[in-house]
């Protein structure tokens, strides 16, 4: 278990550049699936075929990160990025970055002692991002409007805990090729065909997943998230959405949708049956493939289970191992013999 979410954290792509993730899973999994395909939108759909074929399952996780794009090559041989997905500007400043994979750069940070009143409030305007550039010239050889920008951060564990960027949703990911590996190892059946999609452009308007919907047409679904903590020692309990180390989380409503009664009930009693530590999500902004998927052909009802993040949509995001692997539990004997 877990061995791949390294790989998957530090690979990187933003939403609608997510051919590394896509190329990197299918070489793990090719093998271990009944069928695989990818489909316009860049959706990867892995069949494994159960033992009850009169219902189709979908599983659900997003393969992009949040990130950036250059947007501007200046006079001076910096750039101006503007953002893919939610990125607040106070997290990007003087952090390390990636200009596709292979260009290390910088982003500008004002002293202190220079600050300006208005510079204390952040702006994607006025952020820089230098790569060692002389002048325009120089920088339009090697760096072009467009290019990817990723967090130039490296995955590492300790404590029970691993810090990285892009958990949302390379956890999802993760848990889902855990689970691809289980029943390949195993020999054993889902009990309905389970379909695993590795999903695209969530960051950006929860795009992919209902291309995927539409072909698979699922009779319900299950979303994978890494999902906000909020549990930073600053903020007060009462303004925390969920807890690491308290175990996987369970939504029953966000922003745009509130969950299947049915599919949020089952999901909770196996959870209780199993003696697995639990939680809610107390807080309800943000939103995730759920509610693409209730807008997709008639309606696909579906429940969402996430590993809470502390620190998401920033160059260094951390999870509890332990939440990881409730997660694996808990979605796992969901797919393997729970009836919905």
């Amino acid at each position: 278990m877990r061995k791949y979410l390294k790989d998957l954290t530090n690979i990187p792509g933003i939403s609608s550049r997510e051919e590394k993730i896509r190329q990197y899973i299918k070489s793990k999994v090719a093998n271990k699936t009944d069928e695989i395909t990818e489909d316009i939108m860049g959706n990867l759909l892995c069949l494994i075929k159960g033992k009850d074929s009169s219902k189709k399952l979908m599983l659900d996780a997003h393969m992009d990160e949040v990130g950036f794009m250059i947007t501007k090559i200046n006079e001076d041989g910096t750039f101006g990025i503007s953002p893919v997905g939610g990125v607040d500007p106070r997290v990007v400043k003087s952090q390390r970055l990636k200009i596709e994979e292979k260009i290390s750069a910088v982003v500008n940070s004002t002293p202190i002692h220079l600050e300006k009143e208005t510079d204390k409030v952040e702006q994607y305007e006025s952020i820089k991002v230098y790569a060692g550039f002389s002048n325009k010239e120089e920088a339009s050889k090697k760096v072009n409007l467009g290019d990817m920008v990723t967090f130039d951060t490296t995955y590492y564990e300790g404590n029970n805990y691993a810090v990285a960027k892009a958990f949302d949703d390379r956890v999802g990911c993760s848990i889902m090729m855990d689970i691809i590996d289980y029943f390949f190892e195993n020999g054993e059946k889902p009990l309905y065909d389970t379909y695993f999609n590795f999903a695209t452009q969530e960051e950006t308007g929860l795009r992919g997943t209902g291309t995927a919907a539409s072909k698979i047409q699922p009779n319900f679904a299950i979303v994978l998230e890494g999902t906000t903590a909020g549990d930073n020692p600053e903020n007060p309990p009462d303004k925390w959405a969920t807890h690491i180390g308290n175990g996987p989380v369970l939504t029953f409503m966000h922003s745009g949708l509130v969950l299947n009664k049915e599919i949020f009930e089952k999901i909770v009693d196996t959870a209780k049956k199993l003696e697995i530590k639990f939680q809610y999500k107390m807080r309800t902004a943000g939103g995730t493939d759920a509610a693409r998927l209730a807008k997709t052909l008639y309606g696909i009802p579906s429940g969402v289970i996430s590993v809470p993040c502390r620190y998401i949509h920033s160059p260094q995001s951390i999870i509890n191992l332990q939440d990881y692997e409730l997660t694996y539990q808990l979605v796992k004997q969901l797919v393997v013999n729970t009836p919905f």
